[in-house]
């Protein structure tokens, strides 16, 4: 199944068939820029959630950052880009950080990422899930 089939599915799983949802990709200097305008964040990040009305929303990815992430995490790049994705979705949802967000991550991450489970790791808190589940050096 394609990236894009496998978006679509998880759009209406989670979002609902009548969500208008777009799916942008930017390079890192805008994700960084975008990041500052709206979090305040002066760098790039891997996905930003944008609710723009009711049953519509944006995100925006960025797939250098995605890709180094995932290397760092020691995880394949589509895996990590759907993970987001579905992070992003909850977002767009009106989740929060924190544990109902991550029971609904790891809900739908299983469903759409092979292998899921195998690669998870009891963390203390998802806030700190990028930096503790890198690759052993």
């Amino acid at each position: 199944m394609s990236l894009s089939n496998k978006i679509e599915r998880i759009k209406k799983d989670i979002l609902g068939k009548k969500y208008s949802l777009s799916v942008g990709l930017v390079d890192e200097n805008t994700s960084q820029k975008l990041n500052k305008t709206y979090r305040k964040k002066n760098k790039p990040t891997n996905v930003l959630s944008f609710s723009l009305r009711e049953n519509m929303g944006e995100l925006v990815l960025c797939k250098n950052v995605i890709r180094k992430e995932a290397k760092l995490l020691d995880k394949k790049f589509d895996d990590w880009f759907i993970f987001l994705v579905i992070h992003g979705m909850l977002h767009l949802k009106g989740m929060e950080h924190g544990s109902i967000m991550e029971t609904q991550e790891d809900k739908y991450a299983e469903n759409y990422i092979r292998g899921y489970r195998r690669g998870l790791q009891d963390d203390e808190s998802r806030s700190g899930r990028i930096s503790k589940r890198r690759k052993k050096s």
